[in-house]
């Protein structure tokens, strides 16, 4: 399992990077939080990474710090949210703000969040919100 990537960013737009790792270059695809956070194309970059295996692919996501790639571990556990979703939701609000969000049962702000419908924000405060409660503090604590 690939749990951390360093390298020579290659390519880099929004939701998806290269990153060149000792000549083999690693498609990676990012919430625009990390997309932001990413220097230009030519700098050495460091993610941590999720490894989503499937019978026919395997997937990388990236996270510029191990509390988003937490967070979207959280979010990939709720029935009806996989990875690409995941992401989607991680580009829609920063972490801090998502975990707020879902503490406070605000549903109007998770439905804002494209591909997230009322019945999913409700799926995502009734199955995660105890462990978000917890995750809040460090988020807000992260520099």
């Amino acid at each position: 399992m690939i749990a951390r990537l360093s390298g020579k960013l290659i390519e880099k737009q929004p939701g998806q990077i290269v990153i060149d790792v000792g000549g083999v270059g690693y498609l990676v695809s990012i919430p625009l939080s990390a997309y932001y956070d990413l220097g230009e194309e030519g700098d050495d970059v460091s993610l941590h990474i999720y490894t989503h295996v499937k019978e026919d692919t395997l997937s990388l996501f990236g996270f510029a710090n191990s509390k988003e790639k937490s967070l979207f571990q959280l979010l990939i556990q709720i029935s009806g949210i996989g990875p690409k979703l995941g992401i989607t939701i991680l580009s829609g609000l920063p972490a801090e703000d998502l975990a707020r969000a879902v503490t406070q049962e605000d549903l109007v702000r998770l439905t804002g969040i494209p591909g997230i419908g009322k019945k999913t924000a409700e799926r995502i405060v009734l199955e995660i919100k105890e462990k978000m409660s917890r995750l809040l503090p460090e988020l807000e604590a992260a520099p």
